[in-house]
Formats: C-alpha cells, structure tokens, sequence
C-alpha cells in the first residue's frame, strides 16, 4: 500500500468541480521521522471554536486536475481488484488488503462500504494546531492532499475521530511507525505544531524504528480551486 493519507466517505459529486491551477509549492522533503519530530513547534490546543467541515472546502476537490474527485483518486490508488462506473472515476468495488490500521482484509462496495477515507492529521485537529490561521486555499489543499489520506477501516477511523498520536494509535501495531511518520511529514509540509504530549508520544513509537523514513510528495500546498 502506498502511503499518501478523519472523515467518512463522502459523495463523489464535489470532485466534478475541478479548481484552477495550484501554485508550486516545494512538497515535504524526505529524511528521519525522528529528526522531524524534535524539530516540530510545540504550542498548546487552540479552542475549537469556529471549526466546520466547510471550512476547509467541499468534500473532494479534484485539486489534481484529472477529472475525478480526490476520494475516488484514493480509493482506486490504495485498493486492489478495483471496478469503475462508465465516467471512468466512481470506484464501484476494490479490495483493501491489508487495512493498514486493523491489518484485515476489507471488500470496498460503493454505498456498503466499511472503508473510509481518513485524513492522517485530522481537520479538526488541524484547525486546532495552526490551521484556523490559514486562508481558504491552503485549507482546501491540506483536506486533499494525498499525503495526508489513507483508505482505512471505518470502524477504527471513527474511533480515532480528531485524535493525534498522544490519544489514539491505529490497532495495528506493525503499521504504527508508518503512521506516525506520515503525521509528521503532513505537519512538517504545512507548518502545523503539536502539543508536548503529542510530541513525545510520537518520538515513543518512533524510538521502535529510528530509521523509519518520512513519506515525500503529494499536493502544492496553496489551491485556489473551489
């Protein structure tokens, strides 16, 4: 499974509107999850207040241009054995083996579906964390940047809600140091900071594997695509 990113998933609908071109933003550079982290800003929770699904933009965008909205962009990267609909984007079935948060085999059948699509670092923790400073452009390319989104249980997703590392870890324990690492990449490429309980539980399940590498790529982080 490739690597590349909390919510449900969501209609496919908002990804028709395709934005305009985004600007070229330097993507997270690779190199020590571990050197990462302590080079993290560590701040307090802001309050919540004024948060909304809304406000980081429709529900997937299609920020990458390809005619296909970026839930869909995941599903058919992270799946096997994937079907489409006739447009050539709806992903109507597919395999998720493994899931990398319970480490099961999962069938994907569109409108029955136990995966969800989650963001690594959660909207609402993102918006507590630095977020809520952004402008609308920014906060759209954060929600669908494929750094930050993994095909996953729902059942486990819901249960992680807007949680950081300090208050949930997927179950799947062989999977933590890659999930870790991938929260840490999202929060280096966007300047999010994290508060000194998250730090140290990150540095806690990157001390199993110091060598673990961050994750690289995905989107420019400015989108000014509606």
């Amino acid at each position: 499974m490739t690597l590349t990113g909390s919510l449900a998933l969501a209609g496919c609908d908002a990804g028709s509107l395709s934005p305009d071109p985004p600007s070229r933003t330097a993507p997270a550079a690779g190199g020590s999850a571990m050197q990462a982290v302590e080079r993290l800003t560590v701040k307090g929770r802001a309050p919540r207040t004024g948060y909304e699904r809304d406000e980081f933009g429709s529900a997937w965008l299609d920020t990458d241009r390809n005619g296909c909205g970026t839930r869909d962009d995941i599903l058919a990267d992270q799946l096997s054995d994937v079907s489409r609909a006739a447009d050539g984007c709806k992903v109507l079935r597919g395999v998720l083996d493994p899931d990398p948060y319970t480490g099961t085999r999962i069938t994907f059948e569109r409108g029955r579906s136990k995966v969800d699509i989650d963001h690594l670092v959660a909207l609402s923790d993102a918006w507590q964390k630095g977020a809520q400073q952004w402008n609308d452009s920014k906060r759209r390319a954060f929600a669908n940047d494929p750094l930050n989104l993994v095909a996953a249980d729902s059942s486990a997703n819901r249960r992680k809600g807007d949680g950081d590392t300090a208050t949930w870890l997927p179950p799947n324990k062989a999977y933590r140091c890659t999930y870790v690492a991938g929260q840490v990449s999202v929060k280096k490429k966007y300047g999010l900071w994290v508060t000194r309980a998250e730090r140290d539980a990150m540095a806690k399940v990157l001390a199993a594997c110091p060598d673990q590498k961050l994750p690289a790529g995905g989107n420019p982080t400015e989108s000014t695509g509606r």
